[in-house]
């Protein structure tokens, strides 16, 4: 079932996205060669313990997944597309870099994510990849205004990726936010314009495409049943908003 948010719980949801920017934005700056993966997790963790808030992702165990998330934050590198697992893994210079953070504040959940290259040099391609990514969120955030459908979200994301030439990680995509992390309804990162659910105000949704360099869109699973990685080695970025549908137009809630 589809929960329409009134505003104060827009607002309430909002609140929790500002406390995602605020730890996403400190790991972006802690991210650097030499530092674990592991690293960034327990700042996370620490930045959330003073902020209040409760690690969406600790703890969480889909019927799919061999074990319950063992980290605060997926932290993704190079040709891992997603969902991967802090751990003693060392950045290094040009890695390619994607991390995803959710929390719950006051029992609503806000979620986010984004993608850098690691130090310098920057391989020109990696650097294409995440703004295309990025321009793929910000064509999708656009596409979603009152009266639309969530077709056109898709479409307008999948017109930006493919056009550049990426691949899109098959069988994923978006999701409704509110009470819980994972709600309906499913958010394509691909679809037919002018088809699907009407966006209303009141929607919360999260928005977050997947691109993986060379064009394919098949991945495989790492034997920890989590992280998912392109099925042929390319590299892959993943930028993601939670945004309110409003009479005024989408409404980002994970910025600052």
């Amino acid at each position: 079932m589809i929960e329409m948010k009134t505003r104060t719980e827009v607002d309430a949801v909002d609140a929790a996205g500002t406390v995602v920017h605020d730890i996403l934005a400190a790991v972006r700056e802690a991210a650097a060669p030499g530092v674990r993966t592991a690293d960034l997790d327990r700042l996370a963790h620490r930045l959330m313990r003073e902020a209040g808030v409760r690690p969406s992702f600790l703890g969480y165990h889909p019927r799919w997944a061999p074990m319950p998330y063992p980290g605060v934050l997926c932290v993704s590198v190079n040709d891992a597309v997603v969902h991967g697992i802090p751990g003693r893994t060392k950045l290094r210079a040009g890695d390619l870099l994607s991390v995803d953070c959710a929390v719950h504040l006051n029992g609503w959940c806000a979620d986010a994510a984004f993608s850098m290259v690691v130090g310098a040099p920057a391989d020109p391609g990696d650097l294409a990849l995440v703004e295309a990514t990025e321009r793929s969120l910000a064509a999708g955030i656009a596409a979603a205004v009152p009266g639309a459908r969530l077709g056109d979200v898709g479409h307008a994301i999948a017109r930006v990726a493919r056009g550049a030439g990426y691949g899109m990680l098959a069988d994923h995509g978006g999701h409704g936010v509110g009470r819980s992390m994972h709600e309906e309804p499913h958010v394509p990162n691909e679809a037919t314009a002018g088809r699907g659910l009407i966006l209303r105000p009141g929607l919360v949704i999260a928005i977050e495409p997947m691109l993986i360099a060379g064009g394919t869109d098949a991945y495989r699973h790492d034997p920890d049943g989590w992280t998912l990685r392109t099925a042929d080695g390319s590299r892959a970025a993943h930028a993601e908003h939670t945004i309110a549908i409003t009479e005024d137009g989408p409404r980002i809630l994970t910025t600052a």
